[in-house]
């Protein structure tokens, strides 16, 4: 009860003395920001704030002893999640007592009611979800915003009760609640190599702890946070014992994307984090490019010339004999939608001043993605344009960065590549592609450290094998050869067959088919590959460890309320164990993507060893009209890995499927 009346008299104090001396703007809830650990909120502690889906970020945090990474996304405006890398300072790794210790983990909040009226914003959130479980927390948190003042209050559970203020409520529905099962170390009981989901964990403990804080913007760059800090210091956490019960910091928004922000931490130290947001509509989306007449030109050339200025690859183009109608067949498409494709024809078509009905087939290769008219309707009508047929190759060089990301010798190692990628077509459905990269730096060779030892036959876990090879001299990344194409007869049926070096660590040969109708929102297919292990030197040779690997496919784009991408595939993975993948996804119009995943197969938790289960993160982020692509593992394991082919029929495919949404 003491705590209790402390609590109101802080809030009516401060809440009295603010609103008597500084004036308030109704958009202040535009300052959020993220907290030390990349999730939006105060300090230390969340709130039951969101941004706008499709918005991403990271933080940079370097504090007392957590140092600290995070990247965070909305896939929907009330769901938040990120995945952190951490540098525990004065806490050893176990065998390697140089070197600090390293964790990741998974955060989610989710928003259970939106600010209305007198009522508050309200979320709920779990910490560092099938970790180790030294980050380990859940809370339930409101938000209320006054103009330019914002107002939180909450109770934290785990790493967020350390002042064990409150009996927990939940241990009178069930007595399971009252205890917190951690082991010696602080990591989950039974759990000491993490990655194990822990519902009987959350939300635990005999005691919880309020806490609450304010934000106040005293202007567009500078925003001011105050905070009771809940985070408890006497776990394995090498944290000093906390000084006050209260952390306070200052924000400087350098411009809409950059902060800078500068927090005193329970008065033991100070910290200083990083962090870059960007949102929806910060994402730049496609603006059709208008190109000028020239005096050759007639309405059919300018109308090709301005969709193929557009990214648009025109192969066949003709009319029909009433002249009410321009068929096309379209062979190269550098969009990532179906929907942005139709808007540039439209475009393209009334600035070349045709008043013709446009219809358009969708080829990639021979593989027959849409099909609007039959051969015979092509073959009856008058013929404007056919693809000059000399060049059949392309070749792109560039300069390349390669980052190798959470390592448990480093946050960052990173190799800085000259690559040249190489096609070359003998016909529209038999393509060899190649891509050949050298080192002009890298720090690879300081990647020492050996992976646990497994039963499970080394498939990624060596992978710092091959990195450390990457100073001597070319590296062959891909050789290959495709053959695809669609049966006539069996026109939403599609095929591929592959040969050759398919990834830096293994080389195969194989097939895929796949149904795929763009009407439906499902497809579905299978895929089988013989596979062999390259060796260390990335040249052509081999070791002497082979598989067969096969995969059944399913696939389904979701419309209704919470629009969502997901696919399931079951079969053999390359270490010979079988099991299941299960990945969900969000996708937008200008090829944002956030997703998830998660493999299960028959190798057991303990053979699997830390982590427990394959489990990931992965994005495309528009970055100036191209797509930055990234997946994260938070471990490099062996069991439940599948082929990194450069191309599957879904991912050629799904562009043609209309959004809806």
């Amino acid at each position: 009860m003491e705590l209790s009346r402390k609590v109101k008299l802080y809030f009516f104090s401060l809440y009295t003395f603010l609103f008597l001396n500084f004036p308030l703007y109704a958009d202040s809830l535009t300052y959020n920001s993220f907290n030390n650990h990349g999730v939006l909120g105060l300090i230390n502690t969340p709130t039951a704030r969101f941004f706008e889906e499709a918005s991403h970020g990271f933080t940079l945090y370097d504090g007392t002893p957590d140092q600290k990474f995070t990247m965070t996304s909305y896939p929907y405006d009330w769901l938040e999640a990120s995945f952190f890398y951490t540098n525990i300072q004065g806490k050893p790794y176990p065998g390697y007592e140089w070197q600090d210790y390293k964790d990741k983990g998974f955060n989610f909040k989710v928003r259970l009611r939106e600010e209305s009226g007198a009522l508050p914003a309200i979320a709920v959130g779990i910490n560092d979800i099938a970790g180790t479980g030294y980050y380990s927390s859940e809370y339930i948190v409101g938000s209320y915003g006054l103009g330019n003042l914002d107002m939180h209050f909450g109770l934290g559970w785990g790493n967020l009760n350390g002042k064990e203020d409150v009996k927990n409520p939940l241990t009178f529905l069930h007595n399971s609640f009252s205890k917190r099962p951690v082991e010696a170390d602080g990591s989950l009981t039974g759990t000491t190599t993490g990655g194990t989901f822990e519902p009987g964990r959350y939300f635990s403990g005999e005691t919880m702890t309020p806490f609450f804080g304010l934000a106040y913007a005293f202007n567009e760059k500078f925003l001011f946070k105050l905070e009771r800090d809940p985070t408890k210091t006497d776990s394995i956490m090498p944290y000093e014992d906390s000084k006050s019960d209260f952390s306070f910091g200052v924000d400087f928004n350098a411009n809409k994307n950059w902060t800078i922000g500068l927090s005193a931490e329970r008065n033991n130290y100070l910290s200083l984090r990083f962090s870059y947001k960007r949102g929806k509509g910060e994402v730049p989306k496609y603006n059709y490019e208008k190109i000028d007449k020239t005096k050759d030109d007639d309405e059919y050339t300018h109308f090709r010339r301005s969709l193929e200025s557009n990214g648009i690859g025109v192969s066949e183009m003709f009319e029909t004999k009433d002249r009410k109608i321009v068929g096309l067949e379209i062979s190269g498409l550098s969009h990532p939608s179906i929907d942005i494709v139709e808007e540039i024809i439209m475009s393209a078509r009334n600035d070349s001043g045709l008043e013709q009905e446009v219809v358009a087939n969708y080829k990639i290769g021979n593989l027959d993605a849409i099909k609007n008219y039959e051969q015979d309707f092509q073959d009856s009508s008058r013929p404007i344009f056919s693809r000059y047929k000399g060049r059949k190759w392309w070749t792109d060089n560039r300069i390349t960065v390669r980052p190798f990301i959470a390592a448990r010798e480093a946050f960052l190692k990173v190799a800085v590549l000259a690559e040249n990628d190489f096609e070359y077509a003998f016909t529209d459905s038999f393509i060899f592609t190649s891509n050949v990269k050298f080192s002009l730096w890298d720090n690879y060779d300081d990647l020492i450290i050996p992976p646990p030892e497994s039963d499970v036959p080394p498939i990624r876990s060596d992978v710092k094998d091959y990195l450390r090879n990457f100073n001597n001299g070319p590296i062959i990344g891909r050789v290959q050869l495709d053959y695809y194409l669609t049966p006539k007869e069996r026109e939403k049926s599609h095929v591929m067959f592959t040969a050759g070096m398919l990834e830096e660590m293994f080389s195969g040969y194989g097939f895929e088919y796949l149904y795929f109708d763009p009407k439906k929102p499902w497809a579905a297919g299978f895929e089988i590959f013989e596979v062999y292990k390259r060796d260390y030197e990335l040249k052509f040779g081999l070791t002497d460890y082979q598989n067969t690997v096969a995969h059944a496919n399913f696939y389904y784009r979701n419309y209704d309320l919470i629009p969502f991408d997901a696919q399931i595939s079951a079969g053999e993975y390359l270490a010979g164990d079988k099991g299941v993948t299960f990945q969900l996804s969000r996708s937008y119009l200008n090829g944002m993507q956030f997703g998830v995943f998660a493999t299960f197969t028959d190798v057991s938790r303990e053979e699997f060893g830390e982590g427990s289960f394959d489990k990931g993160i992965f994005f495309n982020i528009p970055i100036y009209e191209n797509l930055a692509s990234y997946s994260w593992r938070p471990l490099t394991k062996d069991p439940g890995q599948k082929l990194l082919r450069k191309n599957n029929l879904h991912d050629l495919l799904v562009k043609f499927r209309p959004y809806n949404y």
